[in-house]
Parts: C-alpha cells; sequence; structure tokens
C-alpha cells in the first residue's frame, strides 16, 4: 500500500470535521487501507498528540448508552461513505479484508462473502464466512471506543455528530473477534494491540480521532502513546 493512502486514512477524520468533506470511493479502491498498511513516519521533534488537551485521568459516567451514537452500523448517517447503499460494518470489511467474494443482501448489495484478515491486532490470518456467526471471527473496532468518546466528552455533542463518530470510517478497523473484545471499551493506558509491530501506527490513528474530534487524552494514555509513537520510523 502507498504512503499517500496511509496518509488518508490517518488524517481522514481531521478532514471530514474541519471542511465536511464527503469522501466517496470505488470498492476495490477502499481495500487497500489497512490489510496491508505500511508504518507511518514521524518527523524527529513532533509530538503526536499536538493539539489535543490531556485530562488528569478518564472518569467513567457509567451512563452511556449505545442508542445516543445511533442506530448501529446504518448507511444513513453523515459520515465520509453514508448514504452508500452499503451499512458501515459492510463498508469497512469491504475496505479491510482481501481475497473476497460477494454476496447481495438486504443492507449491502455488494457484501462480502467470504475473504480473508490479515489482523493488525494480533498479527494473525483470520478466515471470514458470512453466516449465522458473522460477526464472531472478524468484529468491527472502534479505535477510540465510543465509551471512551464518551467519557471524554461526547456526551455534551449533538445526536448527529456522535452518529457520524460511531460510522467515521478513520475511526473503524476490521480486526481478529477475541481481540476486539479483550479490548472492550479501554484506553491506551489500560490497553494495547497485542502485535507491538502496529503500536505506532494505532497511536497515530489513535491519536487523530481525539484531534479531529476535539477530544481530551487522559495522561496515563498520553504517556503511552507517545511511547508507542516513539516506535515510528522517523522521515
Amino acid at each position: 500500500m502507498s504512503r499517500n493512502r496511509l496518509l488518508w486514512l490517518v488524517l481522514a477524520v481531521v478532514l471530514a470535521v474541519v471542511v465536511a468533506l464527503q469522501v466517496t470511493a470505488t470498492s476495490d479502491h477502499r481495500t487497500q487501507f489497512v490489510a496491508q498498511a505500511d508504518i507511518p513516519t514521524v518527523a524527529p521533534g513532533v509530538d503526536v498528540l499536538a493539539g489535543i488537551p490531556e485530562v488528569p485521568v478518564r472518569i467513567r459516567s457509567y451512563d452511556y448508552r449505545r442508542d445516543a451514537f445511533g442506530e448501529t452500523w446504518t448507511d444513513d448517517n453523515p459520515a465520509p461513505g453514508g448514504h452508500n447503499g452499503c451499512d458501515t460494518r459492510n463498508d469497512i470489511l469491504d475496505r479491510d479484508l482481501v481475497d473476497k467474494t460477494y454476496v447481495s443482501i438486504k443492507r449491502c448489495p455488494k457484501a462480502v462473502a467470504m475473504g480473508t484478515l490479515y489482523d493488525p491486532y494480533t498479527n494473525a490470518t483470520v478466515a471470514f464466512t458470512r453466516g449465522a456467526q458473522v460477526g464472531a471471527a472478524v468484529q468491527i473496532d472502534h479505535i477510540v471506543p465510543l465509551a471512551l468518546a464518551w467519557d471524554l466528552g461526547a456526551r455534551n455533542w449533538t445526536d448527529d455528530m456522535r452518529l457520524r463518530f460511531a460510522n467515521d470510517p478513520a475511526n473503524l478497523i476490521a480486526v481478529e473477534g477475541q481481540a476486539n473484545q479483550d479490548k472492550g471499551d479501554s484506553e491506551p493506558a489500560a490497553w494495547m494491540p497485542p502485535n507491538h509491530a502496529f503500536w505506532c501506527q494505532y497511536a497515530v490513528q489513535f491519536a487523530n480521532v481525539l484531534r479531529g474530534y476535539g477530544l481530551p487524552v487522559d495522561t496515563p494514555s498520553a504517556v503511552v502513546l507517545r511511547d508507542a509513537a516513539a516506535t515510528c520510523p522517523t522521515g
């Protein structure tokens, strides 16, 4: 995958929020972003968390509701890729899986029927087959979890902004199911991907989502994200 395409993925949230850019792409183009992504480079002396406010700790509010972020994976959303005829989950599967075959379903006329995920969180190769247990082997993770975003300030957003956040492809990634379950709604201080080779990209993407949506970072997680970004090649 080219560095230009990776930069699109990392910066998509910032562009979406600042200029409300509606991104359109063909199915073949979307498949290339994550599955075999290059490692980002970070210029020497650049703070990956520059411009992101810091709070001492995450304070759990315990009043988080998934439905506060809208209908799960609805295509009727204002994020890039919304209103394209396929729900968000199927869009991300199409983007992140390789070696795919397709089937038409009610929520998507060209949904992945079978494919392969090169899981960035575990470095495992995961076979995907659509069926009754469609969500078990491959799941879609919010890089910045919805409940974490809620605790950091999304509770004060408009419904439309929360819907956008929940469906923004720059904050979504297909991963191995158990890894997603292990992460839950954890902040970086509590969980990082087992695959250390992905720490650089995870830190860069996590920071860009926070920055793009004006969310703060808790101090313990700031330490972890800076350490993870320090593994990035310099350039």
